[in-house]
């Protein structure tokens, strides 16, 4: 038994990445490649594989190329096709030219292992207590899901929060008025599972349902005494229950209360980031803004900051380690009746031509799909959201209207049209019925927007009909959004050309970062093997090519400084050119201006990929581009005119100061990409030991030479000749002819696969050609005296506990995380990127069954290795995520005490309930599709305890709590789907 579905989303995903087709035996291979087993027809109840494609016109198109092989092509949908024809019509007009739909049903792009991708998650229905129902459908945007760069929902804080918001509020709060107000005063959206908490939350506040005109409505009122309240700890089944109170400090001898002066510094810092700044970060931090000395006794004595933060305290054996999160400034001035005259004003704006129109609300998804439709401005894009609710709501509202029209006893014409009147338009072309909006009024003509596909149009006034009251329930799906990044040159023409030509009626990837009326994005384009980020391409159009780094062949350059050197064996420079001559002069300028302000203006607060800001490096300010986040706080940079790579705190960057922003902006990337030339080894094959030689002579030179051999364009990528003196002439004296003479190039011998010795680097035989100081390092040992984190704590048998499956292979085997202390594993994540991607890369011995810090991909992990194979490679095991992963050994590191605080996060599982068995393919399938990568509940039933914390094994009933109505016992499924398997067989 297969899932349909399934099988069609995979068919989908894989012709959709081959855009010129598949041969039908390719797309076999493909499908198998990807899912691990081959395209189950039969299963599906077709006796070919040719009979099944044939069933799904909707996903794949068949036909015979030149050579007579059948081919595969990808199907564009219905919606799509809709979409692309109305978007045809508008670019027509233009005479734009033909849009493009890319990449129709998008790929999500993937989130960070830091921070869980979730929605919301309920508890048990016989263990909470059920809230009538919100009236959230009114000037309030959902709730934001978890997503990449959105932080575990944390109680203790939104508690606080929530606290100061009631106490401004004596006299009670709308609940549905709640979700705006916090998104008003923080910048963040209260968490959806906060509104599912508030009953539970006797100690902060009491909900009442009035009897009012809303009978729906429910009243928030402070609790009683609140502030001599103590807060109780969190219920068990809450996400983040039981986080530990701050350790006991002595109390310092020290002022009581802080300076009005020093508050509202403090204060202005906070305000900067809303997502929360560590404590540690305070003093540097304040001494960049503000010129002075943070007093010590701030950090000393972190209550103080009470009454402008919330302070939390994710690491309790460090209380320095703490997180502060600011609290909202709010106008005293401000009550229910501002509110009231907000909710009027919102209302009385949607009305036009004397109906109500309900309002576009902000899909929930951080990454919707949408249609770019034009831009005359980067801070108001045009564009229409794509999916569920949105293109296929109004898709479905065309055909209504198609046949409501269609009938003549009902075709009324618009006699008398005015301007900004609502009208239906019968389309020139098409058999079409649209809404749209009268903008002006000519003798025999009238010129109208399109309210749902966001284009203007002038139209015989016989085109015009009434529009019944009927369609005014959709909301208009035109909207708009602001590219971030790019507001200050939101109207130059070159941005606006490059926009057009990368964007335009092309479906894209949104990020929204900001939930305004006009929300604030960045546009990928997830159509090529690597995402193009819209916003940063549109910024390198304002670049001044004259200024770019000189790359000619044949050419030779003295004064050239090596910046960086990478383990493959390609290294960065910068040449003498008039656009580093340009930059350096800005940088000084801009050096020069940070120092003379006293302001928190320049502080990043809101980063995202591509964004352009400043950085320190080597004590001095350069230019960087954000590359990667991981949570708010860490992210990982580029030093674009150095090519240096770096993870740093947010607190790290700054804006580029406004006066040198167009000069910084159109100089070009200073650092060239080059490798050396006529060597015998190819990139990525080098040794550590020549790459280490390398970086000895290069970076510690201060006046290289260099000579251009060729250029790969496509690339970027100079072939070069390098010396260390000016003496280019004398090709012998290059760096390129020493490395070639040289012993360095022999690898390593084999490391072997032992069930008990280390991996031991054996060093290379000595040469002479191979000064002494180039030579292997003996590899380090890490300590053995390091304690293993405390175990991971249980409730007893029979109590539930809030999990995420994180890896799902069956029934009998699976992984879970509690989420008690899922911020704290965000938390620990986030500083081992920093302490290890700073960290010097060196020689270590591996052992096997020893505990290590092992980069995989982007991130570091706290792993077990399982076996050393004999290529260098290393099995290791994910402790915290249950993954099992390839590494080099050189991506190993001593997992140093500070990191084995938290207990390991991950806990290996079998579901209870069902007999064990060896489980099908079809239905480990199953299994996976109800539970991977999902917040559930876990009720356990046993524990079967080991000598090590990951050896330990649960047996535990899983519940999907997501829906509404009832609860789904995920053992109940495989039972009955085992069943059916046993009864067909």
């Amino acid at each position: 038994m297969a899932d349909y579905e399934l099988v069609k989303k995979m068919l989908r995903a894989i012709l959709q990445s081959s855009k010129s087709g598949l041969p039908l035996s390719r797309l076999q291979a493909e499908y198998k490649e990807l899912t691990g087993e081959a395209i189950p027809h039969k299963q599906l109840g077709h006796a070919t594989l040719d009979t099944l494609l044939h069933s799904m016109s909707s996903v794949v198109r068949l036909d015979r190329g030149r050579s007579g092989e059948v081919m595969c092509y990808a199907t564009v949908g219905n919606e799509m096709a809709h979409i692309t024809k109305l978007a045809a019509r508008h670019h027509t007009a233009k005479k734009t030219g033909r849009p493009q739909v890319v990449n129709c049903q998008m790929r999500v792009k993937p989130s960070a292992p830091l921070v869980l991708n979730v929605f919301k998650l309920y508890s048990l229905k016989e263990y909470t207590l059920e809230l009538s129902p919100f009236n959230l459908n009114e000037s309030t945007t959902p709730p934001k899901p978890r997503t990449p760069h959105s932080s575990p929902y944390s109680p203790k804080l939104v508690q606080s929060r929530l606290k100061e918001v009631l106490s401004k509020h004596s006299n009670g709060l709308w609940v549905s008025k709640l979700p705006q107000l916090y998104r008003e005063l923080y910048k963040q959206d209260l968490p959806s599972e906060a509104l599912k908490d508030l009953e539970e939350w006797t100690h902060i506040c009491t909900i009442e349902k009035p009897c009012s005109s809303k009978p729906q409505e429910l009243l928030l009122y402070p609790a009683k005494d609140i502030s001599q309240t103590t807060t109780p700890p969190s219920p068990a089944m809450t996400p983040t229950a039981n986080k530990q109170s701050p350790p006991t400090q002595n109390p310092p001898a020290s002022p009581t209360v802080l300076s009005a002066d020093l508050k509202q510094k403090l204060g202005e810092l906070l305000l900067k980031y809303s997502s929360g700044l560590w404590a540690h970060a305070l003093p540097k931090l304040y001494q960049d803004t503000y010129k002075t000395k943070l007093p010590e006794y701030v950090l000393d004595n972190l209550p103080l900051l009470s009454d402008i933060c919330t302070i939390d305290y994710p690491m309790p054996d460090n209380p320095k380690r703490a997180i502060l999160y600011v609290k909202a400034v709010e106008d005293e001035n401000c009550n229910q009746e501002d509110l009231a005259d907000l909710r009027a004003r919102e209302e009385a704006g949607r009305r036009i031509s004397y109906q109500t129109v309900p309002p576009l609300l902000i899909p929930r998804e951080e990454y919707p799909s949408v249609l770019v439709v034009e831009a005359s401005n980067t801070n108001s894009v045009v564009l229409r959201y794509i999916g569920e609710g949105y293109s296929k709501a109004q898709e479905k509202l065309e055909d209504e209207m198609k046949e409501f029209y269609g009938q003549d006893n009902t075709k009324k014409s618009l006699v008398s049209p005015s301007s900004g009147q609502l009208t239906a338009v019968h389309a020139e072309e098409e058999e079409e019925i649209l809404r749209a909006q009268v903008c002006e009024v000519m003798s025999e003509k009238v010129k109208v927007y399109y309210v749902d596909h966001g284009f203007s149009e002038v139209i015989s006034k016989s085109k015009l009909l009434e529009l019944h009251e009927k369609f005014f329930r959709l909301p208009f799906q035109a909207t708009k959004c602001k590219l971030a990044g790019l507001e200050p040159f939101s109207q130059e023409p070159v941005v606006l050309k490059k926009f057009d030509s990368m964007a335009s009626g092309k479906i894209l990837l949104a990020e929204i970062l900001e939930r305004n009326d006009i929300p604030l994005m960045v546009l990928y384009d997830t159509s090529q093997d690597d995402d193009v980020n819209i916003n940063a391409a549109c910024l390198k159009a304002l670049q001044d090519k004259s200024l770019e780094s000189p790359m000619q062949v044949n050419s030779a350059y003295m004064n050239v400084n090596v910046t960086s050197v990478s383990s493959d064996g390609t290294f960065c420079c910068q040449l003498p050119s008039r656009g580093l001559t340009k930059l350096n002069e800005v940088l000084e300028k801009a050096e020069t201006y940070f120092h003379s302000q006293v302001t928190s203006e320049s502080l990043v607060s809101r980063p995202f990929c591509g964004k352009s800001c400043l950085a320190r490096f080597k004590g001095k300010w350069s230019r960087v581009e954000i590359t990667n986040l991981h949570g708010s706080r860490v992210l990982d940079i580029l030093f674009v005119d150095l090519g240096v790579q770096a993870s740093v705190e947010v607190i790290e960057l700054r804006e580029i100061p406004p006066p040198f922003l167009r000069d910084l902006t159109a100089i070009p990337p200073q650092a060239v990409k080059c490798c050396l030339a006529d060597l015998s080894v190819s990139v990525g094959s080098w040794t550590p030991d020549a790459v280490q030689w390398l970086r000895d002579r290069a970076l510690q030179c201060s006046d290289c030479s260099l000579k251009i051999a060729k250029v790969e364009e496509s690339k970027r990528l100079a072939h070069v000749y390098l010396f260390t003196s000016k003496n280019f002439h004398d090709l012998s004296r290059s760096l390129n002819h020493q490395l070639a003479e040289s012993d360095l190039w022999k690898h390593q011998k084999d490391v072997f696969l032992s069930s008990q010795g280390p991996l031991k680097t054996p060093t290379p035989q000595t040469s002479k050609k191979v000064p002494p100081q180039s030579r292997t390092t003996p590899p380090i040992t890490p300590p053995r005296n390091l304690a293993l984190p405390p175990v991971l704590e249980l409730p007893p048998a029979g109590h539930n506990i809030d999990i995420y499956v994180s890896v799902a292979c069956h029934p009998g085997h699976f992984v879970l995380q509690p989420w008690q202390d899922m911020y704290k594993l965000v938390v620990l994540m986030g500083e081992m990127i920093l302490y290890y991607n700073k960290t010097e890369e060196k020689p270590l011995t591996v052992e096997k069954n020893q505990v290590y810090a092992a980069k995989v991909e982007n991130n570091w992990h706290r792993v077990l290795v399982k076996g050393v194979l004999t290529n260098g490679l290393v099995s290791v095991y994910e402790l915290d995520y249950g993954k099992h992963e390839l590494v080099s050994c050189t991506l190993l590191r001593p997992l140093i005490q500070e990191f084995r605080q938290l207990p390991f996060q991950g806990i290996t599982a079998q579901l209870a309930g069902v007999k064990p068995r060896q489980w099908s393919e079809e239905a480990s399938i199953v299994f996976r599709n109800h539970v991977e990568k999902k917040p559930l509940v876990a009720q356990l039933d046993s524990v079967q305890d080991a000598a090590q914390p990951w050896d330990r094994k649960v047996t535990v009933f899983l519940v999907d709590t997501s829906q509404e109505d009832r609860d789904v016992w995920v053992h109940d499924i495989m039972a009955e789907f085992a069943d059916e398997l046993t009864k067909a067989a």
